[in-house]
């Protein structure tokens, strides 16, 4: 059965005494006399013996910018640092792509970096704190590796790539995108800074959101002995099941012929986090546990919008939304979204002449189309209810064990000496927190001791990968780099939300390890 069990969660907030996390590293400079003889394609690859792999270039950059390929803004603000492309080949002739930047002052360890959507990166630069690229991390010191997966640029969304000229299923590109080459990348990218360098590694980290956050448990699953530390933000883990979910609010839409204007959205978010803010004993304008709120849209029948009155089939709709997708019998497939998440993103709409259309997102529709049916211009609009859930249930069953990273068995991981930190935004527009949470609870009945080498912090308020009205982590690596090497294991995380305008701190609160819910007084039972 292609069924999930439901259940109300008890997720987390906010408090406690922040995480500070110094570097003790030693910082390990590559000799002067010899930085740019290393810095060298054939001196790189003279010590590199790896199959099918070739050093492209390697350049020492010291003017403190770069313009990444295929842009025309530089990245600013760089240390110098040895910048290595390239290009090693699948064993099915698929050519993928492996940037290394090594910066000239290291502090000694390693850090992978992942990607997005459908692509692996190559991330140059995110500004992102809680999705590096390889710019965020190598001014931190770290060493640091991307890939692209063999995926073209620019085909993050489309997925196009995932069929071959004959229009079948690229399997050996697909097994790279989901799991082989973010290992292949680990390796070369370790060799590349073991061989630059004269001292050793002396650990690894690998740090990644959305998709790069499947990746990340990806890692700790299938290649435990990769990383010493991995840090998984917003996991796309039930990546089968959640990404045909965010086709279900323009599907609702359609069959019952209401696209909700924008305005109407806002007014029925802006309604339920009115209703169920202070849940956590704070009234901040954030829903502190979003699966404890049962607020009903049918409150908001006759209120007025500037796009026209809430009617009883607007808030049919937005329950449908916000339940998820189902089966004819009302039997739940996955969630829906997050009550207080904005649904502009899987439930978009657009108005011209006084008409208003679903606008679904691009990955939902790629993944039916492209990758269920091998159709790149399948027309969504031709979905029905029941064919809705047979594409759900061909996505899981032909999928599941190529892309989906829900195995609780982290016990080679843990073995290993590994620390694992997830997080995700309790009002996440995409991804369904409550995946993340079912799956961490699955890796606390399968490994114990969970908490002594990993550890959940949900993040109210935050959105997919990003703040929102509530923060995101402020240093999600420093934290688990804390643990992995001076053994501080985190009770709570700081987050901080900045104006983006002023750069002014606006709200400041702690992230508290899962089941830990934050209280005003602390993290509490």
């Amino acid at each position: 059965m292609f069924i999930h069990r439901r259940g109300r969660r008890t997720l987390i907030a906010l408090t406690l005494a922040a995480l500070t996390v110094a570097s003790t590293a030693v910082v390990a400079t590559a000799d002067p006399q010899s930085t740019q003889a290393r810095c060298s394609a054939g001196y790189l690859a003279a010590g590199l013996n790896i199959p099918r792999l070739k050093v492209d270039s390697a350049v020492l950059d010291t003017t403190g910018s770069y313009v990444p390929p295929g842009s025309t803004t530089a990245i600013t603000g760089l240390p110098g640092f040895c910048a290595v492309n390239l290009t090693q080949t699948d064993p099915a002739g698929n050519p993928i792509h492996i940037a290394v930047w090594l910066p000239t002052n290291w502090n000694g360890r390693f850090q992978g970096v992942g990607g997005g959507g459908f692509s692996c990166g190559i991330g140059y630069s995110t500004g992102s704190h809680v999705s590096p690229g390889l710019a965020e991390t190598i001014k931190n010191g770290y060493a640091a590796a991307g890939t692209d997966c063999g995926v073209p640029l620019g085909d993050a969304v489309s997925g196009r790539w995932a069929l071959d000229s004959n229009g079948r299923l690229n399997q050996p590109l697909i097994e790279d995108f989901a799991s082989a080459a973010i290992h292949g990348m680990t390796v070369v990218g370790k060799a590349v800074t073991q061989r630059f360098y004269p001292d050793q590694i002396r650990y690894s980290y690998f740090t990644g959101c959305s998709t790069g956050g499947r990746e990340a448990l990806m890692e700790a699953q299938r290649y435990p002995a990769d990383y010493n530390g991995i840090v998984s933000g917003a996991p796309a883990i039930n990546w089968t099941s959640w990404v045909p979910a965010a086709l279900w609010p323009p599907l609702v839409m359609k069959q019952l012929n209401d696209a909700l204007p924008s305005c109407k959205e806002d007014a029925f978010t802006q309604a339920v986090v009115k209703a169920c803010d202070g849940d956590d004993g704070i009234t901040d304008g954030i829903i502190g546990d979003p699966a404890s709120c049962d607020w009903n849209a049918d409150e908001l029948v006759g209120e007025s919008t500037p796009c026209g009155t809430i009617t009883a089939t607007d808030a049919a709709v937005m329950n449908k939304i916000w339940k998820g997708p189902e089966l004819t019998g009302g039997l739940p497939l996955w969630y829906g979204l997050t009550r207080g998440a904005s649904p502009s993103m899987i439930a978009g709409t657009t108005t011209a002449n006084g008409v208003t259309t679903p606008e679904p997102f691009g990955l939902p529709v790629a993944w039916l189309g492209t990758w269920l049916q091998r159709n790149p211009d399948w027309d969504w609009r031709t979905l029905t209810y029941d064919r809705f859930s047979q594409l759900f249930a061909q996505s899981r069953l032909q999928f599941s064990s190529t892309l989906d990273t829900n195995d609780p068995d982290l016990s080679a991981f843990n073995s290993n000496g590994g620390k694992i930190l997830m997080w995700h935004g309790l009002a996440d527009q995409l991804i369904p927190p409550q995946g993340t949470v079912d799956y961490y609870r699955d890796v606390q009945r399968t490994v114990g001791g969970t908490s002594s080498f990993a550890r959940l912090f949900p993040a109210p308020g935050a959105a997919h990968c990003a703040n929102a009205a509530g923060p995101v982590p402020d240093d999600p690596v420093a934290a688990v780099a804390a643990w992995v090497e001076h053994g501080q294991a985190p009770q709570s995380i700081p987050a901080t939300l900045t104006d983006p305008a002023t750069g002014a701190v606006t709200l400041s609160r702690q992230l508290c390890a899962y089941p830990l819910v934050a209280r005003p007084t602390g993290c509490a039972n």
